[in-house]
């Protein structure tokens, strides 16, 4: 996938636990560790909002795009 999911480096540099991130949001810690795993075939606006209202950032903050395409 060409999506990269940053949400450990997030909370790395917030200083915030996934588990604190979990209570703060209201999303279980499953649904957040498949999301920081990279694992997650989606994610909801709202999730996404709520995420980066507690860590204060943008959604390119959190999420990043590579281009795997060989030239």
């Amino acid at each position: 996938m060409s999506i990269i999911v940053n949400l450990d480096v997030m909370l790395a540099k917030r200083k915030m636990s996934l588990t604190e991130l979990s209570e703060r949001v209201g999303i279980t810690m499953a649904n957040l560790s498949v999301l920081k795993s990279g694992k997650a075939r989606a994610i909801r606006f709202s999730t996404l909002d709520a995420i980066c209202r507690e860590l204060s950032c943008t959604p390119g903050d959190i999420l990043d795009y590579e281009n795997n395409k060989n030239s």
